[in-house]
């Protein structure tokens, strides 16, 4: 007893609060209550002795429960969170990685392995308090919105997203928002610019990366192709690549959500089409099914949005 009354008039007193009361404050919180019912052994003294990082652990959890994001994240190391740890002899600190630091690992990863994993410029910050309810998408955005605060990939019956509508209506900007969203929840996503895609994925035969990068589309717990159809598929991209992802993802209930200017029954008919091969209508149904039944599908109209943006640009 001695000690800690020593121990307290060592410490200056912090903005008019004492230190008995900094003291008696931390005491009281969750942090060293829930770490006290674990280690009975635990003393006034040892809170003392460890104040500035009991206080640390308790300001950093309260960042966590009104977590900004890990871009705007707070605490000493971005991501982590500072936790109590009983020593024996001591309380000391350990950091503890939260899930969106996880999500942002694997989404590095990711990027380095697919170079066309992107959220377009121009609707980087996109986010669903932005979006516009105009009659022509609110069913669109009520999907998703639902979409993104329910999906569990992985659990069977899980259903991907299928918006499809003319150029410039914000298909791009609804599904970035959505990729934010679920980074949010702790769920890593992967948005790929199809065309570019594909067109990467045949450079890939060089270096023997394929089989590498077509294991992360068929993997990720969402995966989002934005603007499917606007490309020509070669029968192999179309069978052994397009045709491989959609078909595990379905086979382990892993959502797919797609942006595209086609109609299904166009994307059907653009898809039985190749250069080399003509019309292959019957292995386009077979892509189509793993589309069709593993989607729903809504269109979104309105205002050309990406216009309106360049006219105010100039």
């Amino acid at each position: 007893m001695r000690e800690l009354h020593k121990l307290l008039s060592a410490f200056p007193t912090s903005g008019g609060q004492s230190f008995d009361d900094m003291v008696q404050e931390a005491m009281e919180t969750e942090e060293v209550q829930a770490i006290r019912k674990q280690h009975p052994e635990i003393e006034t003294v040892h809170i003392v002795r460890s104040l500035s990082r009991v206080r640390q652990a308790v300001e950093e959890a309260a960042s966590c429960q009104r977590c900004p994001g890990f871009a705007a994240c707070p605490n000493l190391l971005r991501g982590h969170q500072a936790m109590l740890d009983w020593t024996g002899r001591s309380l000391e600190v350990r950091h503890t990685p939260c899930k969106l630091y996880t999500v942002e690992q694997e989404q590095q990863e990711r990027s380095r392995l697919i170079r066309t994993h992107h959220i377009p410029r121009e609707i980087l910050g996109a986010s669903f308090a932005d979006l516009e309810g105009d009659l022509q998408r609110v069913d669109a955005i009520e999907a998703i919105v639902s979409f993104c605060m329910s999906v569990q990939p992985g659990k069977e019956g899980t259903k991907g997203l299928y918006f499809y509508g003319p150029f410039g209506v914000g298909k791009s900007y609804m599904m970035a928002a959505a990729a934010r969203k679920l980074a949010e929840r702790g769920l890593a996503s992967l948005m790929v610019y199809t065309p570019d895609f594909f067109r990467e994925i045949k450079d890939a035969l060089q270096d023997n990366t394929v089989a590498e990068k077509i294991q992360v589309l068929k993997e990720v717990p969402v995966l989002i192709l934005d603007d499917i159809g606007a490309e020509t598929l070669s029968p192999w991209a179309r069978d052994e690549i397009l045709g491989a992802i959609l078909q595990y993802r379905v086979s382990e209930n892993l959502p797919v959500l797609y942006t595209s200017n086609y109609t299904l029954d166009q994307l059907e008919e653009h898809l039985a089409y190749s250069q080399k091969a003509g019309v292959e209508q019957l292995k386009a149904m077979r892509i189509m099914e793993r589309i069709r039944y593993y989607t729903d599908a809504y269109r979104v109209d309105g205002r050309n949005r990406r216009l309106s943006r360049i006219e105010k640009k100039n």
